[in-house]
């Protein structure tokens, strides 16, 4: 046997939040928690058909308390002129003795909430059509709107039959197992003639990124720091404005006699004589018998001699 988990419990500090809000000592608890429970049953009841899909409470530590009603009709909850929202709010405070502070959120897309999807094949059915064309337009809507699944179960004495019965219809894929999945969950009761019919519905929207299921990160104290020292100025050295002399030898001028230059040797007889001797010399061509001795040829290599055997 299957045991059946409820998806939106499943699914509670994965990636959504409680509808509930608020902490309370023990003995304060129970009464809190039949607070909550009646004043749902209040507001459920009194705005019936204005398509309220979900209330959250959230309790302050000023004994305050906040009701958020989110709802596909936001011109019912709020009367004409504000009207019907400030009746409820002073029924509400009179009923539990706290202030009460009521904010209304809009749904954008209805067809894919599944509660509100429920209830709208509920009132059709008690209005008399046919169940199975209440859920094939139910399923054709809220695909059309963007949804990736959808399950739809109806169970009771369906058109009237002596036997109770239930029908199952589904369309494209709705992960019950995957944590990540956003899948909504609602359900409505059809009070008929005949008896009463449960209406469930599971909407798959998409799958939860980590990225969208992470908490905003929480600021860490800063130990404070020392102040930064100014840095202080170098004391600069003097700089010596005079023009810097270029590399280049200055000119001499005219009248400061220059270095001395070397006196030459005068040459001596000897030496002229040795000299006139070697041009002589090169000058004259050598004779044929003086030219280089040729190398000596090579010698042939020698065959050894073997002795004749004797006869």
């Amino acid at each position: 046997m299957g045991h059946k988990v409820h998806p939106n419990a499943f699914r509670l500090g994965v990636f959504r939040p409680w509808e509930a809000n608020w902490f309370a000592n023990p003995k304060d608890y129970t009464k809190m928690l039949h607070e909550d429970l009646e004043m749902r049953r209040i507001i459920l009841a009194r705005l019936r058909n204005a398509g309220i899909a979900k209330i959250e409470t959230e309790r302050s530590s000023n004994a305050q308390l906040t009701v958020t009603i989110h709802t596909a009709k936001p011109g019912i909850v709020i009367g004409k002129g504000g009207s019907s929202v400030d009746q409820l709010r002073e029924d509400l405070e009179k009923r539990f003795g706290n202030r009460v502070r009521i904010s209304i959120q809009e749904i954008k897309q209805p067809e894919l909430d599944a509660q509100l999807v429920a209830e709208n094949i509920a009132s059709q059915i008690e209005r008399r059509i046919s169940y199975k064309r209440a859920m094939k337009q139910a399923i054709l809507r809220t695909m059309r709107a963007g949804a990736k699944g959808i399950r739809l179960y109806a169970g009771g004495r369906l058109r009237g039959a002596e036997m109770a019965r239930r029908e199952n219809d589904r369309e494209g894929r709705v992960p019950l197992h995957t944590l990540r999945a956003d899948i909504d969950f609602g359900r409505a009761t059809a009070k008929t003639t005949f008896g009463a019919i449960g209406i469930k519905v599971w909407i798959y929207k998409d799958l939860i990124s980590p990225a969208q299921r992470r908490l905003a990160p929480i600021p860490e104290e800063t130990a404070p720091q020392p102040e930064p020292i100014a840095p202080q100025p170098e004391p600069v050295a003097a700089v010596d404005t005079a023009p810097m002399r270029s590399a280049e030898p200055e000119p001499m001028p005219a009248d400061v006699p220059g270095p001395a230059k070397p006196l030459r040797r005068p040459r001596t007889a000897a030496t002229a004589t040795g000299t006139a001797r070697a041009r002589t010399a090169a000058a004259t061509p050598k004779p044929a018998g003086t030219a280089a001795r040729k190398a000596p040829a090579a010698k042939k290599p020698s065959t050894p001699r073997t002795k004749k055997a004797d006869a």
